[in-house]
Protein backbone atom coordinates (compact mmCIF):
# COMPACT_ATOMS: atom_id res chain seq x y z
CA UNK A 1 0.00 0.00 0.00
CA UNK A 2 1.05 3.07 -0.82
CA UNK A 3 1.55 5.88 1.56
CA UNK A 4 -0.14 9.72 1.05
CA UNK A 5 1.53 13.22 2.75
CA UNK A 6 -0.82 15.58 5.57
CA UNK A 7 0.53 19.00 4.34
CA UNK A 8 2.72 20.41 6.60
CA UNK A 9 1.41 22.48 9.25
CA UNK A 10 2.99 25.91 9.85
CA UNK A 11 2.41 26.80 13.82
CA UNK A 12 3.80 29.22 16.01
CA UNK A 13 7.15 28.10 17.72
CA UNK A 14 5.60 28.61 21.21
CA UNK A 15 2.81 26.05 20.47
CA UNK A 16 5.43 23.24 19.07
CA UNK A 17 6.91 23.85 22.05
CA UNK A 18 3.70 22.99 23.83
CA UNK A 19 2.59 20.15 22.14
CA UNK A 20 6.41 18.72 22.05
CA UNK A 21 5.81 18.99 26.32
CA UNK A 22 2.97 16.53 26.12
CA UNK A 23 5.19 13.79 23.90
CA UNK A 24 5.11 10.84 25.44
CA UNK A 25 8.43 8.77 25.75
CA UNK A 26 9.61 7.36 22.54
CA UNK A 27 6.79 9.14 20.73
CA UNK A 28 7.25 11.06 17.97
CA UNK A 29 6.03 14.55 16.97
CA UNK A 30 4.52 12.57 12.95
CA UNK A 31 2.97 9.92 15.26
CA UNK A 32 1.42 12.35 17.83
CA UNK A 33 -0.12 14.53 14.77
CA UNK A 34 -1.29 11.59 13.05
CA UNK A 35 -2.51 10.06 15.91
CA UNK A 36 -4.60 13.26 16.80
CA UNK A 37 -5.73 13.57 13.42
CA UNK A 38 -7.33 10.11 13.73
CA UNK A 39 -8.94 10.61 16.86
CA UNK A 40 -10.55 13.98 15.64
CA UNK A 41 -11.39 12.09 12.12
CA UNK A 42 -13.15 9.15 14.77
CA UNK A 43 -15.29 11.89 16.66
CA UNK A 44 -16.86 14.08 14.35
CA UNK A 45 -17.86 10.73 12.14
CA UNK A 46 -19.47 9.55 15.23
CA UNK A 47 -20.76 12.97 15.85
CA UNK A 48 -22.58 13.12 12.21
CA UNK A 49 -23.81 9.38 12.62
CA UNK A 50 -25.32 10.67 16.32
CA UNK A 51 -27.08 13.55 14.29
CA UNK A 52 -27.87 11.37 11.55
CA UNK A 53 -29.88 8.55 13.81
CA UNK A 54 -31.79 11.82 15.58
CA UNK A 55 -32.79 13.04 12.62
CA UNK A 56 -34.44 9.88 11.29
CA UNK A 57 -35.50 9.71 14.83
CA UNK A 58 -37.29 13.07 14.91
CA UNK A 59 -38.74 12.00 11.16
CA UNK A 60 -40.08 8.55 11.95
CA UNK A 61 -42.07 10.25 15.23
CA UNK A 62 -43.35 13.06 13.24
CA UNK A 63 -44.05 10.64 10.46
CA UNK A 64 -45.94 8.35 13.19
CA UNK A 65 -47.08 10.73 15.47
CA UNK A 66 -45.62 8.69 18.31
CA UNK A 67 -43.20 10.13 20.26
CA UNK A 68 -41.55 9.71 24.21
CA UNK A 69 -42.89 10.98 27.24
CA UNK A 70 -39.83 13.02 28.36
CA UNK A 71 -40.71 11.95 31.97
CA UNK A 72 -40.91 8.63 31.32
CA UNK A 73 -37.75 8.64 29.50
CA UNK A 74 -36.18 10.49 32.66
CA UNK A 75 -37.63 7.95 34.85
CA UNK A 76 -35.60 4.94 32.93
CA UNK A 77 -32.76 7.05 32.64
CA UNK A 78 -32.83 8.06 36.50
CA UNK A 79 -32.96 3.88 36.99
CA UNK A 80 -30.02 3.14 34.65
CA UNK A 81 -27.99 5.65 36.51
CA UNK A 82 -29.04 4.28 40.01
CA UNK A 83 -28.59 0.58 38.89
CA UNK A 84 -25.66 1.09 37.65
CA UNK A 85 -23.89 3.35 40.53
CA UNK A 86 -21.19 1.29 42.37
CA UNK A 87 -22.17 -0.06 46.35
CA UNK A 88 -20.18 0.33 48.85
CA UNK A 89 -17.64 -2.38 49.39
CA UNK A 90 -17.45 -2.89 45.88
CA UNK A 91 -14.97 -1.64 43.69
Amino acid sequence: MKTAIIPPLRVAPEFREEVTSVLNEGESLSAFTEASIRAEVRRRTLHREFIARGLASSEKARRTGRYADANEVIDKLAAKLKASRPRKGRE
